[in-house]
């Protein structure tokens, strides 16, 4: 039932497993969104991410062109970078009014401390706003390789408060893995996850094709299980950091993998190299798959 609310092509069971994809952009890509836009299928959702520094009209701006090119907007809100309830609420006022926004995705921040009065996320969903604006849907973060400033079960008794906590207030949850370059510890939390009976659709984190150093950079930054084996599964050489990368053997290892025991799964990529270049890597791996064909 909460499925539909988040995305129609849901209740769909996928054509393949990128069918059904979705992106993550910064307000400083909407030029690049618009360049990229012919080979993104219409209704794609795309995250429009909430970074420091950033000018609230440029994010605002970002999530209007989402909408305006027949995409469907999910701005981000990063709860210990919002300075005061005025902040908040005048920013989600605006996207839901200028860009039809239904689905949001908040992220507790990276400063150890908030700027504001919203320590967490459970701060954000506890005000209320996002249900008295008419959203229907709250993306939250889930972290298949752990989460470096909590332990395991730490991280399983938030995301199950969140999930619960969303669907009392007649929202649907939708969680959104960090990215990673191992299938087995996505594949063996998902069966987890579903084992805790959280039925919400998970989108899987991936990586799009980047340079190899500009890959392991995030992954430090974000705590994200980089070791010489690991790398190696995903086609990586610690040996040779100088080329790019891309998800292929990832991607393909999900297809294979993945099964009704797993749930509701669909991809959500991190362009790290580029929404183009992304968005040709998926375009390539469709084709070689024969993916969207017959659609």
């Amino acid at each position: 039932m909460a499925a539909p609310l988040i995305h129609p092509n849901w209740d769909k069971a996928p054509d393949g497993i990128t069918d059904g994809f979705s992106l993550e952009m910064t307000a400083k890509d909407e030029a690049s969104l618009r360049d990229a836009a012919p080979l993104i299928p219409a209704d794609t959702p795309i995250a429009v991410t909430f970074l420091p520094g950033e000018d609230v009209a440029a994010r605002v701006a970002a999530t209007v062109a989402v909408r305006q090119l027949g995409f469907e907007p999910m701005p981000h809100f990063s709860a210990r970078r919002i300075t005061s309830e005025d902040d908040f609420e005048g920013y989600l006022k605006a996207v839901v009014e200028q860009a039809g926004v239904e689905r949001c995705f908040i992220v507790a921040g990276d400063p150890p401390e908030p700027v504001g009065p919203y320590f967490d996320t459970s701060a954000l969903i506890a005000t209320g706003a996002f249900e008295r604006a008419g959203i229907k849907a709250i993306g939250i973060g889930g972290h298949p390789e752990g989460h470096p400033n909590m332990t395991e079960a730490e991280c399983w008794a938030v995301l199950e408060t969140k999930v619960a906590e969303i669907e009392r207030r007649g929202m649907a949850p939708l969680i959104v893995t960090q990215f990673g370059f191992d299938p087995d510890a996505f594949l063996a939390w998902l069966k987890e996850l579903r084992s805790r009976g959280i039925d919400a659709p998970v989108r899987i984190g991936v990586p799009g094709p980047a340079g190899i150093k500009r890959l392991l950079a995030f992954a430090a930054r974000c705590g994200v299980g980089a070791s010489t084996s690991v790398l190696k599964k995903y086609g990586i050489s610690v040996t040779n950091l100088l080329g790019t990368a891309g998800p292929d053997k990832l991607v393909d290892a999900f297809a294979k993998g993945l099964g009704p025991e797993h749930g509701k799964v669909r991809l959500h990529f991190y362009p790290f190299g580029g929404l183009t270049k992304t968005l040709e890597w998926i375009h390539g791996y469709n084709k070689k798959h024969g993916i969207g064909q017959g659609a």
